[in-house]
């Protein structure tokens, strides 16, 4: 079913909105199986606006050779995608990115990157079905594209860390003025990246883990 795009400004009126459960792990937590050794997979989601860095980050992080869906933007999407602050982007990602971080025999982890312009938002809820959880990329130079991802996450229940990836020539806020100019809680992890290194991403990855077991801890207790 296709979905509606959440209002960018409504930023904390969302929060009053009644959430659903977040999924959790692939499968019901049962993945394929190497060698007789039960292989659990967890599906996380990298998301953001239109040429935040989502393909850059599965890219930068990813054990395999990304699958990518990406196409050349031509004259037809003038007037559609908005390419202000991103006026070099050549490609756009129509579909979805996806790549595969083995942890150990027993854990893996599949990287879903979703696409940022609006006219592929009805892709969205199937791409989150089963999702532990997301990384938002945000840029500086224009904040306002990550809100729909926030909001998106926010409404559902689903766990998530932002990361400010830096762009050249984007402003140096810091982390608490991004925290205010995006509205989100005190809890929900901010860190400063660039995708393009591999660490920065696995810091990323890391930051959202944490949160995820930090999140299920609460909700147990």
């Amino acid at each position: 079913m296709a979905i509606g795009r959440p209002e960018p400004s409504t930023r904390r009126a969302a929060r009053g909105v009644t959430t659903t459960g977040a999924g959790g792990m692939l499968d019901d937590g049962s993945g394929p199986e190497s060698g007789g050794v039960p292989v659990t997979a967890v599906k996380l989601l990298v998301a953001g606006g239109f040429g935040v860095g989502k393909t850059t980050m599965v890219g930068s992080i990813s054990e395999i050779t990304p699958l990518r869906t990406e196409e050349l933007l031509t004259e037809l999407s003038v007037g559609v995608d908005d390419l202000v602050g991103v006026e070099r982007k050549t490609t756009t990602t129509v579909a979805l990115d996806f790549g595969r971080i083995t942890l150990s025999q027993h854990l893996v982890l599949y990287l879903f990157g979703t696409p940022g312009q609006d006219r592929f938002w009805f892709m969205w809820n199937e791409l989150s079905n089963g999702a532990l959880g997301a990384v938002v990329l945000a840029d500086t130079r224009r904040l306002e594209s990550c809100f729909p991802s926030i909001d998106f996450f926010e409404r559902r229940n689903i766990p998530f860390v932002i990361g400010v990836n830096r762009f050249d020539g984007s402003p140096p806020y810091t982390v608490e003025e991004v925290r205010h100019a995006l509205d989100v809680d005190d809890v929900v992890p901010i860190l400063i990246c660039d995708v393009r290194r591999r660490e920065s991403s696995k810091s990323l990855l890391l930051a959202l883990t944490e949160h995820v077991i930090e999140r299920s801890t609460v909700s147990m207790g």
